[in-house]
């Protein structure tokens, strides 16, 4: 299936699974880290996010799973992977759930600022992967939910985001809970200091590998951010698909699975032609939703991150991002889904407040600034304060009146005030 490329390698049950993710070809990181990690070596990488560096740690750790079998034992993972927030673990086990999806492989995803019952549910069930934030992670551990001490293969992921948000401290106890003999894995952004004094005490003999992102090219795609409540994103979209007719192939982005799905059935009510692919449909679902949408039967093709590798459909009008994804570089594989063969196209991303630094962070590794378009009915000022875009491009359009900007919840029979008025025409480009 994948003979000349590192794939080749894994186990059956795993290429199935990044073919049916529409993996082809390894990238670099995965080419450098995977072939060291099937032999059990440590590791530090120096790696961005968007490099593919879930995947060049993952799928190795679930070979080996899949290739030695042993006794479950409730309460005690054999591969530990740490994130530093609930958005990248909750993304983290996406990936998880997508590739072992044909090997039976139990996993569980812990963090803060939900219930815990629901995550001690899918400890009991036997998880031998565990991702975890560092806050919760301690606390199932103190209730005796959670033991390392079977912990065959641990992973620190985003080292540097671990220290800057001041975890030291946890993942130095987390540490002393690991069996000394075990692979470990350090990743992170940067490299400084304290970095190496960190790493230094985690790996032994570590193969090191460095690896730069990819250089984005968005030049060709119109991008702009609409600020708004994030009760509201699904309004917007209604709104702008139901104001803009010319826009017959649109791809939407959501970041979870059950996000996409929400979409999708928000769209089957309005009666816009959608469909959802993401890691919990089919490979047959998914041809046949991508087959519809080359065909123009689907209007609107609502897509998470991980099944969106090997979209390649002509004439996409639009792509819409009703979250920034974690990863910057995501967001460039994203947008470019709609300026394929040298044509231009369009790219709208939702934003509210608390979505500022993955906002700021796509700018960096983009080098531009995006501009913000306020006219929509949604437009939220707040929104545009916490994200610090206030200042930037035109105010909002003065027949969006202020005590209307920000409803969630409009009645639309009836009304021909703004609602009605046509957006400008993303399709084509023009000078801010």
């Amino acid at each position: 299936m994948f003979e000349g490329n590192i794939f080749g390698k894994l186990d059956q049950k795993l290429q199935h699974a990044i073919s049916d993710a529409g993996y082809k070809v390894p990238t670099p990181i995965q080419e450098a880290a995977i072939p060291s990690l099937l032999l059990g070596r440590d590791i530090i990488g120096c790696a961005q996010s968007g490099t593919g560096k879930t995947a060049a740690f993952m799928l190795p750790l679930l070979n080996r799973l899949i290739k030695i079998r042993k006794p479950r034992h409730i309460g005690h993972p054999r591969v530990l992977v740490l994130s530093p927030t609930r958005e990248l673990a909750a993304q983290t086990a996406e990936n998880v759930r997508a590739y072992s999806r044909h090997a039976s492989i139990p996993f569980a995803c812990v963090f803060g600022g939900v219930s815990q019952y629901g995550q001690i549910k899918e400890i009991k069930k036997g998880a031998e992967v565990l991702i975890a934030c560092p806050g919760r992670l301690m606390d199932l551990m103190t209730q005796g939910i959670i033991y390392l001490d079977k912990v065959e293969c641990f992973v620190l992921d985003e080292a540097d985001r671990m220290l800057d948000m001041g975890f030291l401290p946890d993942i130095k106890r987390i540490i002393s809970k690991l069996p000394r003999v075990r692979q470990s894995l350090f990743f992170s952004a940067t490299m400084s200091p304290p970095m190496r004094k960190l790493a230094a005490e985690l790996v032994t003999d570590p193969v090191e590998i460095t690896i730069a992102p990819e250089a984005p090219t968005v030049e060709k795609i119109n991008q702009r951010v609409m600020m708004v409540e994030k009760s509201q994103k699904d309004s917007l979209l209604l709104h702008l698909l139901q104001t803009h007719p010319e826009w017959t192939k649109v791809i939407v982005f959501a970041k979870m699975r059950h996000g996409a799905d929400r979409v999708n059935k928000k769209l089957f009510r309005a009666k816009i032609p959608s469909a959802a692919i993401h890691s919990d449909k089919t490979q047959n679902q998914r041809t046949r939703a991508l087959e519809g949408f080359r065909r123009g039967e689907v209007r609107v093709l609502v897509a998470t991150d991980i099944a969106s590798r090997g979209i390649d459909v002509p004439d996409v009008s639009c792509v819409v991002n009703m979250e920034l994804p974690l990863e910057s570089e995501s967001y460039v594989h994203r947008i470019g889904r709609t300026a394929r063969a040298g044509e231009s196209g369009a790219a709208i991303s939702f934003v509210s407040g608390s979505e500022r630094a993955q906002l700021k962070a796509v700018e960096r590794f983009i080098k531009k600034t995006i501009p913000v378009d306020r006219d929509h009915p949604f437009h939220s000022t707040d929104a545009d304060v916490k994200s610090g875009k206030e200042g930037e491009g035109l105010a909002p359009a003065p027949w969006i009146h202020p005590a209307n900007r920000n409803k969630a919840n409009r009645k639309r029979n009836g009304r021909k005030s703004f609602l009605g008025r046509r957006q400008p025409d993303f399709g084509q480009k023009h000078n801010d």
